[in-house]
């Protein structure tokens, strides 16, 4: 049965279902595939089903030359977005797709669209992009595809503040031209920490509202509240705070990329940089399948055997309100493994429970998860320690049993 909620946290549900069900969430991928890829270790046999999101990651891991990958996202927004992309591979040359998706502006990118992307895309992108060139045609830096999109918006916010606290700003700017691990550190202690971390800060990090507009719905935001004694924004806190003394930024993409508000042709997604591109556009890059449906619709009506499944974050909401549903989905993902099958995901909880208590029907039983699964703590462990986001706590890796 679901479970039952205070009338706030209904209120929450509502105002987190309105915007996702209208918006772009994610303009970019907050997930380290660096990471995800020493896990998968995919082959030219592997069958993988990610998640979209914004589809960087989908890119990042058709580059490593796998039979397929299958992009499934509920949100049309966020396939669009991938389809986008996908077209800008087919029909530009490098310079022009970094202009779009590396700085996010581009002053002709209405007659590009119009030119040579809008063809490319199905029924759904094509309206969605029709009403969206703006983002793309700004000339401000403080504007275009990385400060559109829910999580754009709180990138703008951050900017905002920045102008605000010139202190700040210094501070950032310096840690951006840091040349070693050991400078970078010196600069946060010195020049970041004491001026990032206002009562206004955290009340606004606290806030259910910038939650919303990060994809976090309030289910997740308890379980980081239940595990941290300063509730969220000790967590962010925490997570910046290591992040920045103990991860280089120079080829950090996911941070610099909030700070500055673009890539660099140095510091970027792996499908943006030069050499990736063009052996995306040689062929790779139609490896891809897009799907938009849920995971067990997916699954349900796929013929094909799925060897890795790149799950993300989604079990968390799901095994709050949800847990008919989510059962259903861990039914389909075993109907769908192959013997070999790997499973990543992440959780706003280092240890969720679900992981441990929740039991999936077969035939005349109901097995555990963790009598179905073969779970690698210490691998999952010792790789989130590199994480270059560092903003999830639990990051879990399983293998299927026979």
């Amino acid at each position: 049965m679901p479970l039952k909620t205070r009338a706030i946290d209904r209120l929450n549900d509502h105002v987190f279902n309105s915007i996702y069900s209208r918006s772009l969430v994610y303009n970019t991928c907050w997930e380290d595939p660096a990471i995800d890829r020493k896990v998968l270790n995919l082959t030219d046999k592997d069958e993988v089903m990610v998640i979209t999101s914004a589809g960087c990651n989908v890119l990042d891991y058709v580059l490593t030359g796998p039979a397929r990958v299958h992009a499934v996202d509920m949100n049309p927004r966020q396939n669009a977005l991938l389809e986008l992309k996908i077209a800008g591979i087919r029909a530009l040359e490098h310079e022009d797709y970094f202009k779009i998706f590396g700085t996010g502006r581009h002053v002709q990118f209405e007659e590009i669209y119009h030119a040579l992307l809008r063809e490319h895309l199905g029924e759904f992108a094509r309206q969605y992009w029709d009403k969206k060139q703006g983002w793309f045609t700004t000339t401000s830096q403080n504007d275009g595809l990385y400060f559109r999109g829910l999580s754009g918006y709180v990138a703008r916010m951050f900017h905002w503040y920045l102008h605000l606290a010139p202190g700040l700003r210094s501070g950032v700017i310096a840690l951006l031209e840091s040349d070693s691990l050991d400078e970078q550190r010196e600069i946060f202690d010195d020049k970041v920490q004491d001026h990032l971390w206002s009562r206004k800060m955290n009340w606004i990090l606290s806030s259910q509202m910038t939650m919303n507009m990060l994809g976090v719905p309030h289910p997740q935001r308890k379980e980081v509240e239940n595990q941290h004694v300063d509730g969220v924004a000790g967590f962010i806190r925490e997570s910046i705070e290591y992040v920045f003394r103990n991860i280089p930024l120079t080829d950090n993409y996911f941070w610099r990329l909030y700070m500055q508000g673009s890539y660099s042709k140095h510091c970027c997604p792996e499908y943006l940089k030069q050499d990736n591109f063009y052996k995306l556009k040689s062929g790779l890059v139609d490896r891809i399948s897009i799907n938009t449906c849920s995971v067990t619709e997916f699954l349900r009506r796929s013929e094909t055997r799925i060897s890795r499944f790149v799950l993300l974050d989604h079990m968390d909401w799901m095994s709050s309100y949800l847990p008919d549903a989510l059962i259903e989905e861990w039914q389909a993902i075993f109907a769908s493994a192959t013997n070999d099958a790997r499973i990543i995901c992440r959780s706003a909880h280092k240890s969720p429970a679900y992981l441990q208590t929740l039991r999936i029907p077969d035939g005349k039983n109901n097995h555990l998860l963790t009598e179905r699964l073969q779970f690698h703590p210490q691998l999952a462990d010792s790789l989130q320690a590199h994480d270059r986001v560092h903003t999830y706590a639990g990051f879990h890796i399983a293998d299927v049993l026979a």
